[in-house]
């Protein structure tokens, strides 16, 4: 090999070295120290072991100003590229703390939308992992113009590929809105999301809080919904990206992975965990948990609006999408929350091709004037408009209360359900009896010589008449009246001829989701 030739070679080492190393011993010691990972190191932990390549690993920054020309290191503080996860192909981007605490300025975000871009090309999953003291002020509007970039495309990828965000340390400012553009947000314990942090809210207005009452993962899981999944650390945080892009297929063309699994149908104890008593309460996911192939219920935003279960799970090995009323919280009533919660995930499952299974328990619209003034007919309208506007196959099972506009926005036949089951108990009304007796009955019972005797008898006669599932089977809301040991088989009979359905909405630039 000749002088030359060395030459190069030893430069490109060095060069390569130098990416490597990122921050310096240091900082990656510091890192490590609070309990992250490098940003490599989560590349190769997100991806099956040995795939992930390496993209633009030479980029640096061409600022110079405020002595930015001695600060530049290569790579630009993020490392962007593809691998394999579960054997198919998947993009990244993965932000440094290390180099400048991980700042957005030009070249990183120059890197980040050419991997972004790739995924599109691809028609592959984009993963972006956020560890970052937000834009580069030294670099500017050029810093402001990178994260506009990335804002662009994430929206027009929306739909089209599977977007996953994983916050693992700070996440500020406008670095915010990445995030909340795509479809699913998972969040360390140890990491924030905020638009002003701690020390603008009390200069603003004299708010004392910290970093982690204000953004932490715990407020977000919980409380603002923000946060899709919460995990403890970086290993389990990024196992669960790869369990959730197990249920996902690669882009709206594309269908999900079919995963033989254990299919025990325990369908036959849904009368025990079901209470035909419709004030009693139970924990819908022992339903879903019967229904389903067994352990494959992988539950979205657990810990936010738990009066709506949402998540996916396999049937027959594949994907389903599914909504449940949750009778443990709020009696299963629909609020605000809950509404934006379940419309999210439906449009999700509908973008991509995944067939939704609805279980519905449901009294109503939470009431009270604090939902009225913030809003519960707007955001009630946008269940009713993600179900109308939903083509995929579309299932409901109702096993026991369905009442009002809440019926309605449950999947109901009225908006688009293609099948709707109802077990034997289902009461399929107006309202509840009680509720229903006071209005029609009144003057009945005012008039009576007895008030009580003549209350007791219409509320008798109305639970004969309508409190059951028969008077819209008659009518044709309900297709089946099925016993609960029946319902995985109906589904899956039902699912199967739903397969090859085709159903083309009314051309239009878009729709006008309430918001």
């Amino acid at each position: 090999m000749d002088e030359l030739w060395q030459n190069s070679i030893e430069r490109l080492n060095a060069r390569r070295e130098s990416a490597k190393a990122a921050g310096g011993a240091e900082r990656i010691a510091k890192q490590h120290s609070s309990g992250k990972l490098t940003a490599r190191e989560r590349m190769e932990a997100l991806f099956d072991d040995g795939t992930f390549v390496e993209l633009n690993d030479q980029t640096m920054s061409r600022a110079s100003d405020f002595g930015m020309d001695k600060k530049k290191r290569i790579g630009d503080g993020v490392v962007t590229g593809y691998g394999y996860i579960h054997g198919r192909v998947a993009f990244a981007s993965s932000q440094d703390f290390t180099v400048g605490g991980g700042s957005l300025g030009e070249a990183q975000a120059q890197r980040i939308c050419r991997a972004m871009d790739k995924a599109m090309e691809m028609k592959a999953p984009f993963i972006s992992i956020n560890d970052s003291g937000g834009a580069r002020i030294e670099e500017g509007i050029d810093s402001l113009t990178g994260y506009a970039d990335i804002f662009y495309r994430n929206t027009i990828a929306s739909g089209v590929i599977p977007q996953i965000s994983v916050i693992m340390g700070p996440c500020a400012g406008g670095a915010c809105y990445s995030p909340a553009i795509t479809d699913y947000i998972f969040m360390t314990d140890y990491s924030q999301m905020f638009i002003t942090g701690p020390a603008v809210v009390k200069s603003v207005t004299g708010e004392v809080i910290s970093s982690a009452d204000l953004g932490g993962a715990a407020v977000h899981g919980s409380t603002s919904g923000v946060a899709h999944f919460v995990y403890p650390d970086d290993l389990s945080c990024l196992n669960g990206v790869r369990e959730l892009l197990g249920y996902l297929p690669q882009s709206n063309l594309d269908s999900t992975l079919e995963v033989p699994g254990v299919a025990v149908d325990n369908s036959a104890a849904l009368a025990d965990i079901v209470p035909a008593d419709s004030k009693k309460a139970y924990d819908v996911r022992d339903v879903i948990n019967s229904i389903v192939d067994m352990g494959s219920f992988f539950e979205v935003q657990p810990l936010f609006a738990r009066n709506i279960v949402v998540g996916f799970a396999r049937l027959d090995g594949e994907t389903i999408g599914i909504i449940a009323n949750q009778s443990l919280y709020m009696a299963g009533s629909l609020e605000i929350n809950a509404s934006d919660k379940a419309a999210r995930f439906i449009r999700f499952c509908d973008s991509f091709n995944i067939p939704l299974l609805t279980l519905v328990d449901v009294p109503a619209f939470l009431p009270g004037s604090q939902q009225e003034h913030n809003g519960i007919i707007r955001h009630g309208a946008k269940l009713l408009y993600s179900y109308s506007e939903a083509t995929v196959p579309k299932i409901s099972v109702i096993m026991r209360k369905a009442y009002g506009g809440a019926y309605i926005a449950m999947n109901s036949k009225g908006i688009g359900a293609d099948v709707v089951y109802a077990w034997p108990v289902a009461e399929i009304a107006v309202m509840g009896a009680s509720g229903a007796v006071n209005i029609i009955g009144k003057k009945a019972i005012e008039a009576a010589e007895d008030p009580v005797a003549k209350r007791q008898e219409l509320l008798d006669d109305y639970n004969e008449k309508f409190m059951n599932p028969y008077i819209a089977a008659e009518h044709g809301y309900v297709d089946e009246v099925i016993l609960p040991e029946e319902t995985r088989s109906k589904i899956a009979t039902a699912f199967k001829m739903l397969k090859t359905k085709d159903k083309i909405l009314p051309y239009k630039k878009h729709g006008n989701i309430p918001l």
